[in-house]
């Protein structure tokens, strides 16, 4: 496939991304401007594209927790406005197919989440549901009036013992047996997850009873209606062994009249993603099949609506391709793309042999702690879009495009924070890796005023996934860092997506591997351009980034500190304890724990505790059951036993997710500096 606008490559040497002025007299970011953050997310774009909602995402600093409320503003940047009275927290808005109402997601009195209806004329809501769990997913028929959803409903089964003796009037006996017969039944940030499945529902637009379509133990979403709205398209995986198969999904036709689902793909591997083209004649979706590989691209396909042979759009292109949207004269599809650490929007002609544009690269901002991808959106039907833009010094905010035009951004929500604050400033480079001599992007964070010739302490941060990707995006974390003297360098090493399926697959079954290579390399280059002390060096990351944290100082004493926050220590009590559990020993090992003990062993970094000197510190939420806190404490108590200077820092009530509460935030990485604190150097 060829493009028009280069999607770039992996620049040689040192290139400058970001300069917000830096004067004597603005004040560097202190951990209490993480409470004064906004960012913009979910823009949609109205139908005659003149006007966008979106979700105005901030912090409340006496609830100590996020907020999102619906605003308002125009193609043209003016009236900026929030859409509700109040101070009413909302989410998910949608446009009616005519313009005239917004649907979106609130509170009700009893703290429930429901769906309303905001008629633009009167200025009033209306609520449309009285339900008894939040709806998921929500979606406008085409006639504007219905509306078609998604919630949870319990599974209905018999108890596990009949004949129990009943409580006496007022006793208080224990809470009864909780049974389960489910593989997967905790979820990180949720805990014990309900005996429930997300069925189909539709509800009159203007209020009534909810009907539901779906039911059975398996979960629905990503719903699409057809244009005559007759019916709904939806991604469902309904296997018997669907447990066994986690992402083996299809798509399905369900017929609104006769309740039917009708299968419109049937091969191994997800389908997801279903949107209909403008004249209802053809069908694209977004899947790969399934070769239980840790890394699999996602990729674009496309069908008569009517049956077919489906055609992948994007053969012979590297990357993944997620969000599809069909441009309003059904000739192409807007989607996303990660690219060499970057998130762009792409426009692909269906037609065969069709060249792929670039339309925007800056596409992101709402992973604000760091610069993880993130953002969403969308298209009126004249084929304007409006989507989340992030640079390396500001957050996400609304931004337009325009056919023809370059896009512009209609928000500045931080620059009353951000505008006053001396920031870090962030700089590409690539280097190349001593393990195989390949090209490996990173980027350095500099401290406010940096001095060319002055040797600076530098902190390693290691994203995680490991199929994950940073970039210059704005990143908090990183700047608080860089508010308190160090430099800041992350990485995408081997494994990072954005650089292809081979890049990603470097560590396929092997994992740690070359990518601590890759990030040492990176160290060094720093090192050698003479910016980095090599007497101050320091090492953090999280899940992904805790694994090569753990791994690093297995290998290395040349860091004067670490941090390995929320990491895997031990493989095999990881894949039987994190909440997927059908997942992690299926995709990243070749074999289950029992079937090859030492495989797993080798790759855990608490197989390597012995020759850790490094002082290391352990940071975890009690809640976190994507990595258990139990992984950290295997590897605390191994150095406790063996004399190396060690922390356990518990964070209570954290999920796996570290940053949900701002206080968190800031006294997680003012816990890390202050243990780097403890280990100057020389």
């Amino acid at each position: 496939m060829q493009f028009r606008a280069g999607l770039g490559g992996l620049l040689a040497g040192w290139m400058y991304l970001a300069a917000p002025a830096v004067m004597a007299d603005l004040p560097s970011l202190s951990p209490a401007d993480v409470f004064e953050l906004e960012y913009a997310a979910d823009p949609q774009i109205s139908p005659d594209g003149r006007q966008v909602v979106y979700q105005r995402r901030s912090f409340d600093r006496l609830l100590d927790r996020g907020r999102g409320q619906l605003w308002m503003v125009g193609a043209d940047g003016s009236s900026h406005r929030p859409l509700l009275d109040g101070d009413v927290e909302a989410s998910t808005p949608r446009w009616s197919p005519d313009g005239n109402r917004i649907a979106y997601v609130a509170a009700d009195r009893d703290g429930r989440a429901q769906l309303y209806v905001r008629y633009l004329g009167a200025g009033a809501s209306t609520s449309v549901t009285q339900l008894p769990d939040a709806p998921l997913s929500m979606e406008w028929s085409p006639d504007g009036a219905r509306l078609a959803f998604t919630m949870r409903v319990p599974r209905q089964h018999e108890p596990l013992a009949l004949d129990l003796p009943k409580a006496p009037k007022g006793a208080k006996w224990a809470e009864p047996l909780v049974v389960i017969d489910r593989m997967v039944f905790r979820g990180d940030g949720r805990g014990m997850l309900p005996d429930a499945y997300a069925q189909v529902f539709v509800v009159p637009a203007e209020g009534g009873t909810p009907r539901q379509l779906t039911e059975g133990p398996y979960d629905h979403g990503d719903l699409e209606w057809l244009p005559d709205g007759s019916g709904l398209l939806l991604s469902a995986n309904r296997r018997e062994d669907r447990e066994q198969h986690p992402l083996d999904s299809e798509l399905y036709r369900l017929d609104l009249v006769r309740g039917e689902l009708t299968p419109l793909t049937r091969r191994y591997g997800p389908d997801s993603d279903p949107v209909v083209s403008p004249d209802g004649k053809w069908l694209a979706w977004t899947g790969f099949d399934d070769g239980r590989i840790s890394y699999q691209r996602s990729r674009l396909y496309v069908m008569p609506l009517s049956g077919g042979e489906p055609r992948e759009l994007s053969a012979d292109f590297d990357r993944d391709l997620n969000a599809p949207s069909w441009t309003p004269d059904g000739r192409a599809l807007i989607v996303e793309s990660d690219d060499h650490g970057r998130t762009r929007l792409l426009r692909l002609p269906v037609a065969v042999g069709g060249q792929a544009e670039v339309l925007v690269d800056d596409l992101g901002g709402t992973s604000w702690s760091r610069p993880y991808p993130g953002g969403s959106f969308s298209q009126s039907r004249a084929g304007r879009l409006t989507y989340t833009s992030v640079s390396a010094s500001r957050p996400a905010e609304v931004a337009l495009l325009e056919p023809g035009r370059k896009a512009r951004v209609l928000t500045s929500l931080n620059e009353d924070l951000l505008g006053r604050r001396s920031l870090g400033v962030v700089e590409e480079l690539t280097v190349r890796s001593s393990a195989d001599g390949r090209d490996i992007q990173a980027w350095l964070v500099k401290p406010p005023g940096f001095e060319a010739g002055r040797r600076y302490p530098l902190i390693l941060e290691i994203h995680g996934g490991p199929f994950a990707n940073y970039g210059p995006r704005f990143a908090m974390e990183m700047q608080l860092y860089a508010a308190a003297g160090y430099l800041v360098l992350y990485v995408n090493p081997r494994g990072s997506t954005s650089y292809g399926e081979a890049f990603a697959n470097l560590i396929h079954h092997d994992y740690p591997g070359q990518d601590y290579d890759d990030l040492l390399s990176a160290v060094d280059a720093v090192i050698e351009a003479g910016h980095a002390d090599p007497g101050r060096l320091y090492v953090t990351g999280g899940s992904g980034g805790g694994v090569l944290t753990a791994w690093i100082v297995g290998g290395t004493d040349r860091f004067k500190a670490a941090v390995v926050q929320k990491p895997v220590t031990n493989w095999t009590s990881f894949a039987l304890t994190a909440d997927l559990p059908n997942y992690f020993s299926r995709y990243w090992f070749p074999s289950t724990p029992w079937e090859d003990p030492e495989g797993y062993w080798r790759r855990s970094p608490l197989s390597r505790v012995g020759q850790v000197s490094t002082p290391t510190m352990l940071l975890t939420g009690e809640e976190d059951l994507r990595t258990p806190i139990s992984e950290s404490e295997q590897l605390y108590q191994a150095l406790k036993l063996r004399g190396v200077d060690t922390l356990l820092v518990r964070v209570p009530g954290a999920p796996h997710s570290l940053d949900l509460r701002p206080s968190q935030l800031a006294a997680r990485s003012q816990a890390i500096l202050a243990w780097f604190a403890r280990y100057p150097g020389t």
